[in-house]
Parts: structure tokens; sequence; C-alpha cells
């Protein structure tokens, strides 16, 4: 009983199916914690009975079901009335309970009715009927392939066709899956011959596997509890197959907006199949991975260390984001900050200073989504009035004979309903009520403004040198604006920033012919000073896909790349010397080299003696020299700090670690600052000739490396 109940409620309460808050119908339904029933019962039910409701309150009204049974509400009815007609094992309930009754004793006149309904959208089966129903609920788009990326971190595509997809037809396309799917669905759930396992091998994305939808529940097999299977769409694949990031050429990796994490486990499989191709070394922090081609090089000059930093803010998507990275095998080079804003980070924080690869996939209004538009409309059959019981009531009292003559359907139009306000659920579940044109415009520049803020940040990390935008959104406001907007700003112009360019991608997005829109290449106040030629090279780099009427079986996405070659830099992004990486001599090998000037250990530290001095690696000695600065007396030599305030002077970011300036000096808090005292005590009494020693050595003073955390 407390299935139908409980489905009622969820279609009756804020607003139904298609509520403006809380989220889709299967995150509110999934997070209420009150429901006795399972879960995905109760979202089978109401999802199954919205799609249905249009016919179903026809066969209710002509039956005159509600007038007969007053107990019954409008909702409860169609609930009940789909199960009875539509649900292999009937109503869930005991054949003596009152519910359950109170329909069956109407079967006849509601099949008769049904089989009205069905002929009036001239369907010649039920099969054609269901087919015309999921068509009309997917909004006219066609069915989409079950798209599974094959985990290269665990398994390997010829394991997964011996095993998971051991029997399942190898096609030539994805219209050939799609054609599997839909003759599949218009039988299955009539209990007729079920669908062929039919699988195409992409030929875009390495490793990725189109299968056809609903012949298989990949969730319980083996290969996707273990990790060796991630489900995801092949559009959500472009941006980190895109980037493609080389261990050995761009250094440590970000992602910027990770969970669920789909992306970072595909940049975690990239980065090590560079592993294996003997290129890099993953490491985490105690050993490194080598490959077996590597064993026994004595020169590995060429090979790299690599980390993947992963960012999320909000605490509960991060939970499910290191869980995916540990499921997927990931962890142990794959550096999750749980509830930390990547908007937060600093990027001249010396732990992302070999940061080359950025992934930017930010929160986004979420419409190219399939299944994530508007949820069914819920039709409800009308209650009869009081008036009319009344009057039926009335004659029957007086002993006037009903008709028995059947009831026709009736001819007149039915009466308008008000119309259902368009709600805007965002790729993060959130629905947002839009009832104007003026109120998604809106809101696609609110997120604009968001996002170009994301991607200037990214442009701002000092080794980046790659970085892939993607939304997974069809409006032009979230994408190629955000693109032209970007590549307009200061950042991008003083780091020198372009687009990444249609023959500088990797083959399988050099081949996927979907590109930017025409119309799109225009923006106020951004594009004036653009050529043509200009637009057009920017129209045909950035990458677009479609899941409306488009046959290749994916979501609406949008990717785009940037890149910089490193010829051009803010002086602020060149270790505060001031030279450009075009700078000749001794300087400017310092500048490239990605582990900066100083000696490191095994693990990246770098070395200190017991003072805390850290040693230069073009001279091999101390980066600063004690002796010098003192003369012979070394202990008459102090490094001191100065100026009011309580407590430890130095700053410390939220982890508790010191925070540092670009060269490794602890950065003092306000009111304090650093003197350099020769001679012991006497010095620290604030005299001029105590401020002038302390100026000149500073320049001295500003390679020492500081204090260990």
């Amino acid at each position: 009983m407390s299935l139908y109940h409980e489905s009622a409620a969820i279609l009756t309460a804020a607003g139904g199916p298609a509520a403006t808050h809380g989220g889709s119908l299967k995150s509110r339904i999934f997070k209420d914690k009150s429901l006795k029933s399972p879960p995905a019962q109760v979202y089978a039910l109401a999802l199954e009975t919205s799609k249905w409701s249009a016919i179903l309150k026809e066969v209710i009204e002509a039956a005159d079901l509600l007038k007969h049974e007053r107990k019954l509400t409008p909702v409860l009815s169609l609930l009940l009335v789909h199960d009875l007609l539509l649900s292999k094992s009937g109503i869930a309930l005991p054949a003596t309970h009152g519910l359950r009754v109170s329909i069956e004793r109407h079967k006849a006149r509601l099949n008769s009715e049904f089989v009205r309904a069905r002929i009036r959208r001239k369907c010649a089966s039920l099969d054609a009927l269901r087919t015309q129903v999921e068509i009309e609920a997917r909004g006219g788009c066609p069915v989409h392939p079950r798209w599974i990326r094959v985990n290269t971190l665990k398994s390997t595509v010829e394991e997964q066709l011996a095993t998971t997809f051991k029997g399942w037809e190898v096609v030539e396309t994805v219209a050939d899956v799609i054609k599997a799917a839909d003759a599949f669905n218009s039988t299955q759930q009539g209990g007729g011959k079920r669908g062929k396992k039919v699988i195409h091998m992409d030929g875009h994305i390495p490793n990725l596997i189109a299968a056809c939808p609903g012949v298989a529940d990949f969730t319980k097999t083996e290969a996707y509890k273990s990790g060796k299977i991630i489900l995801q769409d092949k559009a959500s694949c472009f941006p980190a197959y895109l980037l493609d990031p080389r261990p050995e050429r761009d250094g440590d990796v970000m992602d910027t907006c990770a969970a669920p994490g789909n992306k970072t486990t595909h940049l975690a499989a990239i980065v090590a199949a560079r592993v294996e191709d003997g290129k890099a070394v993953i490491f985490d922090g105690k050993t490194s991975k080598t490959s077996k081609k590597e064993k026994g090089k004595k020169n590995d000059k060429e090979t790299t260390t690599t980390t993947i930093y992963a960012f999320e803010k909000d605490p509960h998507r991060a939970k499910t984001l290191q869980k995916m990275v540990k499921t997927a095998g990931s962890d142990t080079f794959t550096v999750v900050n749980a509830g930390k804003d990547f908007l937060k980070v600093n990027p001249l924080d010396t732990k992302y200073r070999n940061v080359g690869a950025l992934l930017l996939d930010p929160s986004c209004s979420g419409s190219g989504i399939v299944g994530r538009d508007d949820a069914p409309t819920l039709h409800l059959p009308s209650a009869p009035s009081s008036s009319t019981a009344s009057a039926a009531s009335t004659k029957n009292q007086k002993g006037k004979p009903n008709s028995n003559k059947r009831k026709q359907p009736p001819t007149t139009e039915p009466k308008q309903e008000p119309p259902t306000k368009k709600v805007l659920i965002d790729d993060d579940g959130v629905a947002i009520p839009v009832s104007s044109q003026a109120d998604l415009e809106a809101r696609i520049a609110s997120l604009a403004s968001f996002q170009l803020v994301l991607l200037q940040h990214a442009m701002s990390f000092p080794s980046a040198k790659l970085i892939t935008y993607s939304t997974c959104s069809i409006h032009a406001g979230e994408n190629e604006h955000v693109v032209l907007r970007a590549l307009a700003s200061e950042v991008a112009k003083r780091r020198g920033w372009k687009i990444l360019k249609r023959e500088e991608q990797v083959d399988g997005m050099r081949r996927w012919d979907v590109r930017g829109e025409a119309e799109a290449m225009v923006v106020e106040g951004v594009t004036e000073g653009m050529g043509e030629k200009e637009r057009e090279e920017v129209r045909d780099a950035v990458i677009r896909a479609y899941y409306r009427d488009d046959g290749r079986g994916v979501m609406g996405f949008f990717v785009a790349g940037f890149v910089r070659d490193g010829s051009v830099d803010d002086a602020v992004y060149t270790n505060g010397t001031g030279a450009s990486h075009g700078a000749e001599g001794e300087e400017a090998e310092e500048e490239q080299d990605p582990e900066g000037p100083f000696v490191r250990d095994e693990q990246g530290r770098i070395v200190r003696d017991e003072n805390g001095i850290p040693t230069l690696k073009s001279t091999g000695k101390k980066a600063v020299d004690l002796k010098e600065l003192e003369g012979e007396d070394e202990s008459s030599v102090e490094y001191q700090v100065e100026g009011q305030g309580e407590g430890e002077p130095y700053q410390r970011d939220e982890e508790g670690q010191i925070v540092r300036d670009e060269e490794g000096l602890p950065i003092l808090k306000e009111g304090r600052r650093w003197k350099v005292v020769k001679g012991g005590k006497g010095q620290m009494n604030g005299e001029s000739e105590g401020d002038d020693e302390s100026e000149e050595d500073g320049d001295d003073d500003g390679e020492w490396g500081g204090f260990d955390d």
C-alpha cells in the first residue's frame, strides 16, 4: 500500500514531477529517507505513470472511474490504472485490498477505453503505442546507446570483450546500435523478443564502447563494481582526450571541478598510458612506478614524475569523487582536495609550480544532458463536481433507470490545462524555475560570468601550457561567448594564450566534424577587433555535440582547448626576476627548470642545512653564505623578525602550512619584517646603521629558502 501512497505524495508535492526546487524527480526520491518502499520502485512507478498520464487521463475520464469510486484521488487513480493496464504483474496489492478491488471491478471498461485511446493515436499494437509514448517523453530525441569506457588502469578492451561483452555482436556504426535499441524498447516491456546484444567500438575516443541500452544492467557486473569499466557518455570523454596530458611535456595535471570523477579517472588513464610507453613515471610521494621498458635503463632524463590534483568544493560530491578515484585505481597518484574551492587556490603556490595542463569543466545549465530536460508533465484526470454527483444521486433515489448505453468519448475539445512553468535543471541536479526567455538569458549570463572567472584563474598558473574548457550546455552564452571573452582578456594577452587550432588537436578530436556555431562568433564589445578569418579559426577550433536529431548518440556538449608556448609571459610568473622565458644564460636555465633553483631529495623536498638554508643547483653552494655576511664569527649572525605583533610571526594557510613567497621565504604577518643582524644582540635597537645593513643584505637574503613547515 505504501508504494502507491508514497508515489502519489511525490507526484503531488511541490509541483509534481516538474517541481521547481529540491532537484530532479530522481534526486528527490532517492534523497527521501522517509520512504518505506524501495526508492528505485517508487521512481520507476512515478516516472512511467507521468509518461503515460495523458493517455491514462483520457481512459479514466471516459470510464467515469472517479465518479463511481469516490475514495480515489486523481493521482492514485493514475498510478493504479497504470499498473492494471501496463504492468506485467498488475497492481502490487493483495487481491482483497480495497484499492485494488476499486480498480479491478472496472477492468473491462478501462481496457475498452484504453484500446480506443490507442486506436485514436493510430497505433496498431501496444508495442507501437509504447514506442510513441517513449519518443514523446524524450521530446523527440532518439534512443541513446549506453557508452562504456574501459578503464585501462585496471583492464583492457580485449579482456572486456572476452568477459563482460562475451557473446555480444560487434557492429560497424553507432546507428546500428541505435536501431537495435529502438527494436528492443518496442518489445521489451510487452514481453516480446529481447533485442540483440550489440556493441560498437568507437572511432574517435580510444577504449570506448557503445552498447545497446536496456539489454544488460552494467552496474551489476563485476567489471563495473571493480572499476574496470566506467559508464561515461562519449562527449564527456572529449575534455580529457583533447587535453592529452603528456607528463614528459606538461608535468602535473589539474582537474579543477572534478566530481563525480569520470574525467579525473580518464585523465589518470591517459597519464598512466604514457608510463607504459616508457615516457613518464607516476610519483605517489613514496615510490615511483616505472614501466617495464624503463627497468634497467640508466638514462632517465626523459622521464618525469606526475601528480593529478583534483578539486571539488562540495564536501558531499567530494566523497563520491574520492570513492571513484579509489575504485578506478588512480588514488596512488591523484590528490583529491575535498571541500576546496579551485578559485581560492593560489596559482603561485609552490605545490602547483609544475602544473602544466588543466581541465576545466565548471557548473553549467546542463541543457545538453539527455533526459535532463523538464520532467514529464503530469496530466491529472478531472474529478466529478459535487453538484454533478448530487444530481446523479437524486435521480437514483427517484428510481429513474440509469442508461446502460455506453457513454461516447467527449467530442468537444478538452479544457486547456494551465501552462507548466519551465524548469532548468543544471548539471548539479539543481532545478531553477524559468518563466520567460528573459529569465533564461539572465541565468545563462550569470553562469557565463562565473565560468569566465574560473577560466581566467586557470590561465594564471605559472607553468600552465594547456587548458580544456567544457560544458554540457547547448547555449552559446556558456560556450563560444566564454571562449571569445577569455581570449580577449588581459591575462590571456599578457601570457600569450591562444585557441588550440583544429590541426593541433589530437587525432580523434581533429576528425570530429561538429564545430562551433557561426552565429555565435560575434560578441558585442569583444569581437569588433577580430577579422573574419580569425573568428572562423576559433569557430573551427571549438567542438560541439548535439543530442537532438544528430544520429551520433551523444549528449549535448561543448569543449575548447587553449594553448601557450611560453614565449610571452608576465614578469610576475618568471620567478620574481622579471626575466622572460627567452632570456639567455644561467639565469634563464634556472627559470626553465620546473623543479626550481634548489637541490631536492628523492621525495621532491628542498634539501636544507641545519639553519634551513637550501643549496643552489647552479653552483653547488649555499643560497646564503653566513660567513660572507658576518666575517669569521658565524655565531654572531642572526636572522630576526622585528615589528609589532603577538605570537608566531609567519602567515599560515588553511592546512596550517607556512605561506612562502616564490623564492621560499616565509611571508610575515602584517606589521612584521625580516632583519639580518651582524655581531650578535647589539643591533636590534633600530639604529640607522643596522637598518642600512639590513637593506644591503636584502639581495643575498632573497635566495634563502626559509624554514621547514
